[in-house]
C-alpha cells in the first residue's frame, strides 16, 4: 500500500471526505520526516532529573471559588465558543 492508499483509508476510517488524497501526500511526508529527526536525536539515555520534594513543602489544597465565566475571559472567545487559530495548508 502506497502513502496515498494510506491517506486515503485513514480518511475512510476517520470519516473524514478527502476529496483530493494527493495534495495530502506531501504534507504526510513532511511529518514522517519530521518524526524522523525526532527519533535520531537520541534522547533515550538523557535523564531529567527531578528534586524530591517533601509533602510537608507543598502548598495546601484548597478550594477558591471564581465566581466569573472563565469561558468569557479567555482570548478569541464567541458566543459558547472559544475560536482556534487555522490549520496552515
Amino acid at each position: 500500500m502506497d502513502i496515498e492508499e494510506e491517506i486515503e483509508q485513514v480518511s475512510k476510517l476517520m470519516r473524514i471526505e478527502v476529496d483530493d488524497h494527493k495534495e495530502y501526500v506531501e504534507k504526510v511526508h513532511s511529518m514522517i520526516n519530521f518524526f524522523d529527526i525526532l527519533d535520531s536525536a537520541g534522547v533515550e539515555s538523557e535523564e531529567i532529573s527531578m528534586p524530591e520534594i517533601s509533602l510537608h513543602d507543598l502548598r495546601a489544597d484548597e478550594y477558591i471559588p471564581f465566581d466569573d465565566k472563565l469561558i468569557e475571559k479567555l482570548n478569541h472567545y464567541k458566543g459558547t465558543y472559544v475560536r482556534a487559530p487555522k490549520m496552515s495548508s
